[in-house]
């Protein structure tokens, strides 16, 4: 039984869950007791800094109690994260464990507003129904403002189709 420090904790489950290596992920959480919101030395958790393309290390993660919902400086929570990096498994995972898809970073963004300017329809797809349509972000864009000063025109029939249903 290995017992590493915080910090030491911290590192090695962060850079384990940055390599997207879920075994290594699982390793350290179980063997090492180490909690899934320890921090690395940026101050950062498992969870915002894991390899978005893997909805298997966040579920390891958020199965033994990591909070989905930590923002980092930026106000930037993971569900923020996958929907800037078009991960749909990754976000559906994050929800199902409680993220809100609600909570704006310091610009303003909700996940969808970061979705529809990456131009990830599924993403966008998948938030509209759970979305605040009428959040507004710093610059007073709604999620539809955003879609119209992106110029693509089936995510503002798609976002229109939420609003009216």
């Amino acid at each position: 039984m290995m017992v590493l420090s915080q910090m030491d904790a911290g590192k090695s489950l962060t850079a384990a869950a940055a390599r997207g290596n879920a075994g290594e992920v699982q390793r350290i959480l179980e063997e090492c007791r180490v909690h899934p919101d320890a921090l690395n030395e940026f101050g950062r958790s498992a969870l915002q800094v894991m390899m978005m393309g893997n909805p298997k290390i966040a579920r390891l993660l958020l199965e033994k109690g990591a909070d989905p919902n930590m923002q980092d400086k930026h106000g930037i929570a993971p569900a923020h994260d996958a929907a800037r990096t078009g991960f749909l498994d990754t976000l559906q995972v994050l929800v199902e464990y409680g993220a809100s898809v609600n909570i704006p970073d310091h610009s303003g963004a909700l996940p969808i507003h970061i979705a529809i300017r990456e131009v990830h329809r599924d993403v966008v797809e998948f938030l509209a129904p759970r979305s605040d349509l009428k959040h507004l972000n710093v610059s007073g864009q709604t999620a539809i403002d955003v879609a119209r000063a992106s110029r693509v025109p089936d995510l503002i029939d798609l976002l229109f189709a939420h609003i009216h249903s």
